[in-house]
């Protein structure tokens, strides 16, 4: 019983010692499992089918700037074409005659026997106009397409009329002369037909014209001849 004893420990001492080696050996290899990669190893690539990382977007390049178009041209606004018109009043009692010449007008009112004015102003880019004359005359009126329609006031009257475009030698002619010491001053409307109305006034007194020529623009007044023109602005 005595022998055994040391026989035990010697026993014991080499399980201690192979104990030892094999926990050296485990852990020398078992440290790359826990440490990471060995020293010097190639990284490892992405498992197969995981998401990279999307790019960081690159700044959007700024539209080129188009030119920037010119607004259309307007048209440029022109005044109504020249022109003569001439016509009744709407109760037939009177005649009135209209020329418009770049964007003036003048018309003549006449009854043929004691009333009349000349009136003149400007004619707007729509057609529209508002002529004035002696003692507060006014006429206002709009061309529209080949008439103009409109009121003539005159010492508190008024007249509706309407002025339809003047073929020669329909339209406007008036005289201005001194015959026998007297001044003579004619207003004459030649209307479509071929009807005249008109007044020539004698130092001051109006009467009925006599008859105009139209092919001549002539009147006899007192036996003598009295040349009219056309009248424009």
């Amino acid at each position: 019983m005595k022998r055994s004893g040391p026989l035990y420990t010697l026993l014991a001492g080499l399980l201690l010692a192979l104990f030892m080696l094999s926990l050296n050996a485990t852990t020398g290899t078992g440290s790359s499992s826990y440490g990471g990669e060995a020293p010097g190893a190639a990284p490892s690539s992405p498992a197969k089918g995981a998401s990279k990382p999307a790019p960081s977007p690159s700044p959007s390049k700024k539209p080129s700037e188009q030119p920037s178009e010119r607004p259309s041209e307007q048209p440029s606004k022109m005044p109504p074409p020249n022109a003569d018109y001439a016509g009744r009043t709407d109760d037939n009692t009177s005649a009135v005659s209209l020329s418009l010449r770049d964007g003036k007008a003048i018309a003549y009112f006449c009854d043929g026997h004691d009333t009349e004015s000349w009136l003149k102003g400007n004619v707007e880019d729509d057609g529209s106009m508002r002529l004035t004359g002696k003692h507060g005359a006014k006429l206002n009126g709009r061309l529209a397409g080949t008439k103009i329609r409109g009121t003539v006031d005159i010492d508190k009257e008024t007249w509706k009329f309407t002025a339809a475009k003047a073929v020669k030698p329909s339209g406007l002619y008036r005289a201005t002369t001194e015959v026998r010491g007297a001044k003579l001053d004619g207003g004459w409307i030649v209307l479509a037909d071929g009807s005249q109305v008109g007044i020539l006034t004698r130092d001051g007194r109006p009467a009925k014209a006599p008859r105009l020529d139209p092919d001549t623009r002539t009147a006899r007044v007192d036996g003598d001849v009295v040349t009219a023109r056309p009248v424009t602005p």
